[in-house]
């Protein structure tokens, strides 16, 4: 197995932590360079910060953190340790359910994870139950209950026609309810529909817990290509480039005017009508959407300036175009609870919003967006071609993910939700130490889920 360290002396740069630090690999317990005019000090700094690679066939591997009392890490023992229910540093999803995994989701408390596999089954689901979110799993117990915990990995039943032929290809979650987007089937919602965000007709009084319910979405006019839950509402994107929504909208989130609650996925206008868009985003209780040509669009909640460069008031009800500049080309958005961030092609990252925005202590809020100093990520002079290629963004907290596969987090750390070993919060982007190459992340509120390309 060989090592990846490069540079004099074996020292290899993995990006800075905070101002006038930064992290090396060492063959001993972990040291950090602490740079200063003239000179350079080596401090012990707790914790691992080796990584190695090798030139072997790399297996695709799960790994979670947070908080775990809820089940939603899959992690049984850590669930049941009252004292110690936080999983502070990436842990492997052992055994995985499908080594396959090709989309995991975090909703608010529990976790879908997907695979595109041709076996029956294609979705396997695991935390908090108690709307049926992630399905019906029968008690031992009394066999006409359900779980309201699901402490490890457990099939999530989906109604295929053709099951040998079907494959899943996303999954998304939001506070009660989960989306399960499959190639050639359609959309399938389960969970709380309270208000229409299962895209169904709304039952007064209807009783979610334990129910056997997976509905299928319809009334769309073209096929569906993108799902997205927020907190109680959700988005599709479709191959035409159009966004519907449904849901809970009295903060405009749905996008539909001053609709309460629609059970119906109705087609978004406003500024995206006619736009070829390209990628939606949301997880609390405002949106974000990109089209072809780079445009940022936005509606709902505005009360921490998300959206605060088009309206004075604390909502947007109807999509509108942001006038962002200096931005470059937009290559993706992403939202929080109260944050947004966007990365542009040239791996550049900018910021807004309320929060730890990850340019320090001083910076809470911004109705602009603020680009974070590629430094932040482990690009310097000699290694210039670091770049960030993913972003994302959990309730309170942010993710880039590099073209090197390394993970940074920064944010409020809920519960230990940052991966980094620690509970304190995180106000510059600090690498996640992942034994092996990250490829994609799903960000919850209290717990995250990567997916990597490993040789263990």
């Amino acid at each position: 197995m060989a090592s990846c360290w490069s540079g004099p002396a074996g020292w290899r740069l993995l990006g800075l932590r905070c101002w006038g630090l930064r992290e090396a690999a060492s063959p001993r317990r972990g040291l950090r360079e602490a740079v200063s005019p003239g000179r350079a000090v080596l401090e012990r700094d707790e914790g691992p910060t080796v990584r190695y690679m090798g030139k072997g066939r790399r297996k695709s591997r799960v790994f979670v953190w947070g908080f775990a009392h809820t089940g939603a890490l899959g992690l049984p023992n850590a669930a049941r340790r009252r004292a110690a229910s936080m999983q502070l540093r990436p842990h492997r999803l052992e055994p995985e359910p499908e080594p396959r995994i090709s989309s995991a989701a975090c909703g608010y408390g529990f976790t879908l994870l997907a695979s595109q596999t041709t076996d029956i089954t294609k979705v396997w689901g695991m935390g908090l139950n108690s709307d049926s979110q992630i399905g019906f799993h029968r008690s031992r117990q009394d066999r006409t209950k359900g779980y309201e915990y699901i402490l490890e990995p457990s099939p999530v039943p989906l109604p295929l026609e053709k099951p040998q032929e079907t494959r899943v290809l996303q999954v998304s979650c939001g506070r009660a309810h989960s989306l399960v987007m499959t190639d050639n089937e359609g959309v399938f919602s389960l969970g709380n529909n309270a208000y229409g965000q299962c895209g169904r007709n709304i039952v007064d009084s209807e009783i979610y817990s334990g129910s056997h319910i997976i509905h299928r979405i319809e009334g769309l006019d073209s096929k569906v290509i993108e799902v997205v839950c927020g907190q109680d509402h959700s988005l599709f994107r479709t191959d035409k480039g159009e966004v519907y929504s449904c849901g809970w909208g009295v903060d405009g989130q749905t996008g539909l005017g001053h609709n309460s609650a629609v059970s119906k996925p109705t087609r978004l206008m406003g500024d995206i009508a006619g736009e070829n868009i390209v990628q939606v985003a949301t997880y609390g209780d405002f949106c974000l959407a990109l089209s072809k040509d780079g445009g940022v669009f936005g509606w709902g909640n505005s009360e921490y300036l998300q959206l605060s460069t088009v309206t004075e008031a604390t909502q947007v009800n109807v999509p509108k175009q942001l006038p962002f500049k200096g931005l470059g080309r937009v290559k993706s958005v992403a939202c929080g609870g109260t944050h947004a961030a966007v990365l542009n092609s040239d791996g550049n990252v900018f910021v807004w919003g309320y929060g730890i925005l990850g340019k320090g202590c001083n910076l809470s809020e911004s109705r602009l967006p603020e680009m974070i100093p590629p430094t932040l990520f482990g690009c310097t002079e000699f290694t210039p071609q670091v770049r960030v290629d993913r972003i994302g963004c959990g309730l309170h907290h942010f993710a880039a993910i590099t073209n090197r596969g390394e993970l940074f987090v920064w944010g409020k750390n809920l519960r230990g939700c940052l991966g980094i070993g620690r509970t304190d919060d995180q106000y510059f982007p600090w690498r996640v130490t992942v034994p092996g190459e990250v490829v994609d992340v799903a960000c919850g509120v209290d717990h995250m889920v990567a997916m990597t390309k490993s040789l263990i």
